[in-house]
């Protein structure tokens, strides 16, 4: 149905300032009302099968009404439900026991996901729709959630992410009275369109690789059969967990990761340069240039900085995977940016909570976060096509031809 400008002209022929239209009895919430009461008279005439006024077909009949009030995005609805004699009437729109209506559980949700704590949300709400709510409410809200979450967690992935980022981020959680830091750790891949995904989330005491172990293991029984690049920090014992379910697996090192390890060592006045000189390496068009590059840097800073050529000559065959791409694509494999940047908004959203209660409110809140992120991640890593090329160049018969 058309609402035609003779209606419009009718329903704000009293609006003069906004609150007329948008405030607490402004004409949007009379009119929810409104429209929520003919409704359920509609309703209810369908339900006996006469008009108001008529005369009953079975006996039942119309038996007045009762006041409701419900929560809506516009503030607080009073609804006027009409009774049936007989009890069988049950509105639709505004189902028994029902006490939120029109998204409002969504904008709680909207609302927690962008990092606002329950005495954040009370306040917004109180303030923009004179609306109280309890702490209790926004918890029972936010916890429907959780099945969700599992539900998500459990789902089954693709036969094959070509690339895998892996990483974790460090929280503080309520436990047993204290205050323990925890790992989160987070899994995304780029499946074979090119996009972005995060395969799972998973919560620790410490991050370690024997917890990864059983993440690459739990990846594996939900469906996920092969990997070609894995890109990963510097931890200890990770490559070794991830060869050892997905042996054909190449582990590529980040290289952020190894810069940050290489400056621990290195004074601030030679900070910048020390940085120029090791871009030279893994800035080399190939592997044997980039070889020769850290020959030369060892040999310019040995003296002052001996451990940092020790460190990249010791994880050297982790760090060249990405020299046999074409040099565009290089960064999409030789950095963990992918999942940087989003541990990065997810610290943003949690900075407001200097502790979690539990895990499981970890879990909804970083859960909420991921999904809004996953939200752009529209488009495909740049120049996808040409890397699935040279993957099915490099990898020949494990990339099945349907990916081509």
């Amino acid at each position: 149905m058309a609402i035609t400008q003779e209606l419009l002209d009718e329903l704000l022929k009293e609006y003069q300032k906004p609150e007329d239209l948008l405030g607490e009895n402004g004409l949007l919430k009379q009119l929810s009302e409104a429209l929520l009461n003919r409704v359920m008279q509609e309703e209810l005439t369908h339900e006996l099968g006469y008009k108001k006024n008529g005369k009953s077909i079975n006996g039942n009949a119309r038996n007045g009404k009762y006041a409701k009030k419900v929560l809506s995005k516009n503030g607080e609805l009073e609804l006027a439900v009409p009774r049936d004699r007989e009890g069988e009437y049950q509105p639709k729109i505004i189902k028994k026991g029902e006490r939120r209506f029109d998204g409002f559980d969504d904008k709680i949700i909207s609302m927690y996901a962008r990092g606002m704590t329950t005495r954040d949300i009370q306040a917004h709400l109180q303030e923009i729709y004179a609306i109280e709510v309890s702490p209790e409410l926004i918890s029972t809200v936010t916890d429907g959630v959780i099945d969700e979450v599992k539900s998500w967690q459990a789902r089954p992935l693709d036969a094959l992410y070509p690339i895998l980022y892996l990483d974790a981020l460090q929280i503080k959680v309520r436990h047993d009275g204290r205050v323990i830091n925890k790992a989160v750790y987070l899994a995304i891949g780029v499946n074979s369109s090119g996009l972005k995904e995060v395969l799972g989330m998973w919560i620790a005491e410490n991050e370690g690789a024997k917890f990864w172990l059983a993440i690459v293991t739990e990846l594996r029984n939900r469906g996920l059969k092969d990997i070609f690049i894995a890109c990963v920090d510097g931890l200890k014992g990770l490559p070794e967990a991830i060869e050892a379910i997905f042996p054909q697996t190449q582990i590529q090192l980040c290289i952020v990761h190894l810069l940050r390890s290489s400056l621990i060592y290195v004074s601030e006045k030679d900070r910048k340069q020390v940085v120029a000189d090791l871009k030279t390496v893994y800035r080399a068009a190939t592997a044997d240039e980039a070889e020769l590059n850290l020959e030369i840097f060892d040999s310019t800073w040995h003296d002052k900085y001996p451990t940092i050529g020790k460190i990249w000559r010791a994880n050297w065959a982790r760090i060249i995977p990405f020299f046999a791409f074409p040099a565009d694509i290089r960064k999409v494999l030789y950095t963990t940016n992918a999942i940087e940047s989003l541990n990065m908004s997810l610290r943003k959203i949690i900075k407001n909570r200097s502790l979690f209660p539990n895990d499981e409110a970890v879990l909804k809140l970083l859960y909420l976060a991921l999904r809004n992120a996953a939200k752009k991640w529209t488009m495909p890593i740049r120049d996808w096509r040409r890397a699935m090329n040279q993957f099915a160049i490099i990898y020949g018969e494990r990339v099945p031809l349907t990916f081509l």
